[in-house]
């Protein structure tokens, strides 16, 4: 466990959890990684985010972590999971460091932790991002959350939780589109049939490969070809909803910062993506997951280029 108890409080008006002693927690480092889309900095360097139906803003102070707009009870139930403080990260670090170059990106990135969202939630996030750009790929999220999502108010500014299946199930394919999903409309609309009409086991029309419970719960490598039954997601699309929703932490999403990051340490410039996914599950094993986001962070934030 990551940190050493949580106290109950009140800060600036607001309810609150203050987490005592984290180890392995760098808001930035968390947040723009690349496995969220719903989290934004704010002016004091805060993150103000929307998960599991709530609305949370998360500060870092010296050694502890205060979670504002929740209590000791919702900690318990959702965050405590949410942000993986049950898994010791030091260690998951001091396995990955004894690589002496994938070390280099251990360091660099030594306050990240994987977060456990919702995976009806990534499904839709991760077609969308699929050759998009961050900042598109949250625009998108959010105008589909404003028009079939939940509004919560928190601190005078209204945030939207993301649509349940049914909500968004009713969405057409040109409302869609009005969300600047793009070419992408048409996958998340037959994704989101195909989950909507699997989601009692006891239709007579129930097909399981479509059932996203049945999914999270199969085998690594079963899970992530099931998976790309659905349409506009592929193998890498596959790894990160994988990674980031359903915990199977030896999938390893090659985007192009990770593609540049094995290259860089590891490979040929010529090597195939699967080649290099490949490589790399053989390599970090049940730790691919979080080897491939400390890669990536490193990537990204040092513009490495091949």
């Amino acid at each position: 466990m990551d940190f050493d108890y949580v106290e109950e409080s009140i800060q600036n008006g607001v309810k609150s959890v203050k987490i005592k002693n984290v180890k392995n927690f760098e808001l930035a480092h968390i947040f723009e990684c690349g496995q969220c889309f719903r989290w934004n900095e704010q002016e004091n360097g805060n993150y103000i985010g929307v998960a599991f139906g709530k609305v949370i803003e998360v500060e870092k102070r010296d050694n502890d972590v205060i979670i504002y707009n929740t209590d000791e009870k919702e900690f318990s139930q959702i965050w405590v999971n949410y942000f993986h403080l049950y898994r010791d990260y030091s260690e998951i670090k001091s396995i990955l460091s004894r690589d002496e170059l994938l070390k280099k990106s251990v360091d660099f990135g030594y306050g990240i932790r994987l977060l456990q969202q919702e995976p009806f939630e990534l499904i839709v996030s991760f077609i969308i991002s699929a050759n998009n750009r961050i900042p598109m790929i949250k625009r998108a999220i959010e105008n589909i959350s404003k028009k079939w999502g939940e509004p919560i108010l928190y601190k005078g500014n209204t945030y939207y939780s993301f649509p349940t299946i049914e909500r968004l199930n009713k969405a057409t394919q040109e409302e869609l589109e009005a969300c600047s999903t793009g070419f992408r409309a048409k996958y998340i609309k037959d994704t989101v049939e195909k989950i909507h009409n699997n989601i009692n086991p006891d239709s007579n029309e129930y097909n399981k490969l479509f059932d996203i419970n049945w999914i999270k719960d199969q085998q690594d490598d079963i899970c992530h070809n099931a998976l790309q039954g659905f349409m506009g997601i592929g193998p890498k699309v596959a790894d990160c909803i994988m990674l980031f929703s359903m915990g199977k932490y030896s999938a390893f999403p090659v985007d192009v910062w990770v593609k540049r990051a094995m290259q860089h340490f590891y490979l040929a410039p010529d090597v195939s993506l699967k080649k290099i996914r490949d490589f790399a599950r053989n390599k970090f094993g049940e730790l691919s997951g979080f080897a491939q986001q400390y890669l990536f962070y490193y990537a990204r934030e040092n513009h490495i280029i091949i």
